[in-house]
């Protein structure tokens, strides 16, 4: 396959993925839309990595990949805090805060 290819794919995806951000009202659907993002550009640092035989790009896709993780990982600790106090994961809720 040729670089053209993997580009068009991660762009795809990437906007697959600016899609669901902007669209959603759910945070689980947010967090999921915004790892769909983050692996769009993974797989373009990738396959620019590869093309130009150069590592750098895997390198930041890897980070990119520790930083998604421990994104998930608070996101969903907070999200489940959100819902024990709530009932709802919906965004037009969390607008409505109290102070």
């Amino acid at each position: 396959m040729s670089l053209n290819a993997y580009l068009i794919l991660s762009t795809i995806l990437f906007v697959i993925g600016m899609m669901g951000v902007i669209r959603r009202k759910n945070l689980l659907m947010l967090f999921f839309s915004t790892e769909i993002m983050l692996n769009a550009v993974n797989i373009g640092l990738a396959a620019i990595s590869k093309f130009y035989g150069d590592l750098t790009g895997q390198m930041f896709a890897f980070f990119i990949i520790a930083i998604a993780a421990s994104e998930v990982a608070i996101g969903l600790g907070l999200l489940i805090l959100w819902y024990k106090r709530t009932g709802s994961i919906d965004l037009d809720v969390l607008q409505k805060m109290k102070g």
